[in-house]
């Protein structure tokens, strides 16, 4: 049985087409050529072979002791064969797998990404020996107190501190910030993150599983698992439907001793509508959310969406932008332009994490000599002439103080900005660069939105400092900002919120948001995001637009309350059927239009959320 009903669920598709197929050809052969008895042949043939798979699944459902739909489909279906009536049988099965079929239509495998991700993380590492050489080492055999040797180019193996040598590591998988970060003695490093330049010595404090990549796994891992599938919203309405339905058809059929009668019941009773409503609301929904950038994986998230009153965001490549850029220049002395054109050139000859962004600025090369001032900065000699670029004690150290410059650049630090000097040996070209990641431009309006629509909270979890989060902030209606947040911080803080009763979506874009994205009600990630966001997500922006989230919120509301109109109509037509058939105004055929007609209003009902933008 169960390779039978592997087959049937396999090719799923290719039967609902088959019987589509002969239905159509029993009704041209009904109506153009008049042969009633290969019509009836065929509803018979398509109804056979709709009603096994549903047979198969109700046989299953009444093993675990729940008398879903299924069971009911299935009882009414032989009920009609026993009754002649071969059309109303095939033509209730069909209506049943084109219920199936567009559901499990909307609901595409996912998750893939998240059993890759243990992939991810560094599987071997130079350990410094004895007499000074290294050798490759798994990284589960590697001990707190071992040194490793990380090169330009590689991934960290361990957690641990620094000993000798410096350069720029990309934490991003750890803390979701997109620019580099300069480390030297004494600094602590983790394993996952990347050196882009520079050598490194480090002394392990945690290798494997006790890293905090090691961390992020398993916290994803387990959030996944903890993660339990809501049963459908119909089998949860089966669970009294089907079984009522059954009884009274069974009181009807022993008092009246009519067993047509009893069969009639169960056929009109068969909610035919209530098993097309659902799926045709949650594929409309579904498909209007595609239309405009939003991917739900599921009619469930959408029932998840509409009870969130919690928002929580990363805020790197989510509320803004992701990559740092010039926010600011601010010339003292000196003609700008010319100003950005030496920058510009100096600075791409620099690997300092800011120097790309003001690089970018102008295309301008030079043949110039540049020395690095460690933890400064640099000094180019250009035509007999030296430029100074860094920060301000690199400036102040080689040039002069100057009291205005130092109120810029405290007024820019205020801001959040990085900061860089360009200056030559007079000041006569004397300019300041301010350097921070961008608010997405419409991140405000996205979230006055949200609360407009009802969110009662809104938050920001960043892997930036506290001081710096806050500034940033305070161009956005939040409710709470927290700074220097690890991937189990956020993910911590979320089921805290949880605990207090609160429904909290969480909107991320990184690997180190998975944990979070696990943990929360609805996990909202942005379409540019990796695969690991992605992939953990409920729900993803394509189009990575944070408009798109009121739009979600609000569409999910929409969808589920035309399920529920569906879910009425289709009750209603039922007891207008069972009222019909008792007072003698419903017959098998007039039911049976009745019943036809429900679907059809159940359908243009739920088509109708196609057209809401």
């Amino acid at each position: 049985m169960v390779k039978i009903q592997r087959f049937f669920i396999k090719y799923k598709r290719q039967i609902l087409i088959t019987i589509t197929i002969l239905l159509i050809l029993a009704e041209i052969f009904k109506w153009v050529f008049k042969l009633t008895l290969l019509y009836q042949i065929l509803m018979a043939v398509a109804g056979v072979i709709g009603v096994i798979p549903i047979i198969l699944t109700a046989i299953s459902s009444l093993k675990v002791k729940l008398i879903s739909i299924d069971v009911l489909v299935s009882l009414a279906v032989i009920g009609a064969f026993i009754i002649g009536e071969f059309n109303e049988a095939a033509i209730v099965t069909w209506l049943f797998m084109l219920g199936e079929v567009l559901e499990d239509f909307t609901l595409k495998k996912t998750r893939s990404a998240v059993s890759d991700l243990a992939s991810m993380a560094p599987q071997t590492a130079l350990v410094v020996q004895e007499d000074g050489s290294t050798e490759e080492e798994d990284v589960d055999f590697i001990n707190s107190g071992d040194q490793v040797v990380v090169k330009t180019g590689d991934q960290v193996p361990v957690d641990g501190k620094i000993i000798s040598g410096s350069g720029n590591l990309d934490e991003a998988s750890i803390n979701g910030e997109s620019r580099l970060v300069n480390k030297g003695v004494g600094d602590a490093v983790y394993a996952g993150t990347m050196l882009e330049n520079g050598n490194l010595t480090v002394e392990t404090t945690a290798a494997g599983e006790d890293t905090t990549f090691g961390k992020i796994i398993e916290v994803v891992e387990e959030a996944e698992d903890s993660k339990s599938h809501t049963e459908k919203l119909i089998n949860r309405f089966a669970k009294y439907y089907t079984p009522f339905i059954l009884i009274i058809a069974l009181i009807v059929g022993v008092i009246t001793r009519n067993f047509k009668l009893a069969i009639t019941i169960m056929v009109l009773g068969c909610p035919g509508a209530l098993v097309i409503g659902v799926p045709v609301s949650t594929v409309a929904g579904i498909g209007n959310g595609a239309k405009n950038g939003i991917m739900f994986k599921g009619s469930q998230v959408m029932d998840e969406m509409r009870k969130v009153d919690e928002i929580a965001f990363d805020k790197t490549g989510t509320l803004t932008i992701g990559h740092p850029e010039v926010s600011a220049v601010r010339v003292l002395n000196g003609d700008k332009a010319k100003i950005i054109k030496l920058a510009a050139a100096i600075e791409k000859k620099s690997n300092h994490p800011l120097a790309n962004t003001i690089a970018k600025m102008d295309p301008f090369v030079i043949d110039a000599v540049v020395e690095t001032v460690k933890g400064e900065g640099v000094i180019a000699t250009y035509e007999q002439e030296k430029y100074f670029v860094g920060n301000l004690q690199l400036v102040e150290e080689n040039t002069k103080k100057n009291a205005e410059l130092e109120k810029i650049a405290d007024d820019l630090s205020s801001q959040g900005d990085s900061i860089v000097v360009f200056s030559n040996r007079d000041q006569s070209l004397l300019a300041i660069f301010g350097i921070k990641d961008q608010l997405r431009p419409q991140a405000k309006k996205a979230l006055l939105k949200l609360k407009k629509l009802g969110i009662k909270k809104l938050v920001m979890l960043s892997g930036d400092k506290q001081q710096t989060a806050e500034k940033i902030a305070t161009e956005l209606p939040l409710d709470e900002v927290h700074g220097e947040q690890l991937p189990s911080d956020k993910a911590t803080f979320i089921k805290a919120e949880q605990q207090k009763g609160n429904k909290v979506a969480f909107i991320g874009d990184g690997i180190n948001d998975g944990p979070a994205l696990a943990s929360a009600n609805v996990a909202i990630a942005v379409g540019n995001g990796t695969d690991v966001a992605v992939d953990v997500s409920d729900i993803v922006l394509v189009k990575n637009d944070l408009k798109q989230v009121a739009y979600a919120f609000s569409l999910s509301k929409r969808t589920i309350l035309n399920m529920n109109e569906n879910i009425a109509l289709a009750l209603l037509t039922v007891l207008i059927l069972f009222i019909g058939l008792f007072v003698g105004y419903i017959e098998m055929a007039s039911g049976m239009l009745v019943h036809e007609l429900s679907i059809l209003v159940v359908i243009l009902n739920g088509m109708r959320l196609l057209k809401n933008r």
